[in-house]
């Protein structure tokens, strides 16, 4: 495995499981406390779909990154 195909599979599979994080608090499915606030630290109460929307376009995102493959010239 090449250094550029590492990279770009850890890159693939952090932007997926990001984006799976954020689409299912989206979701209200999990709720997580806040750990490092600077102002006001409440955590969020019911879904967001904001958050689903960028969640899932992370997701998304990750999924194209993991599937793309280079194809070498003959």
């Amino acid at each position: 495995m090449t250094w550029r195909r590492a990279a770009r599979v850890s890159v693939g599979v952090a932007m997926t499981l990001l984006g799976l994080l954020w689409v299912l608090q989206g979701a209200d499915l999990v709720r997580i406390q806040p750990i490092a606030c600077v102002a006001d630290c409440r955590p969020m109460t019911g879904g967001s779909f904001v958050w689903f929307a960028v969640g899932a376009l992370t997701l998304l995102g990750g999924l194209v990154v993991l599937g793309v493959r280079r194809r070498r010239p003959r």
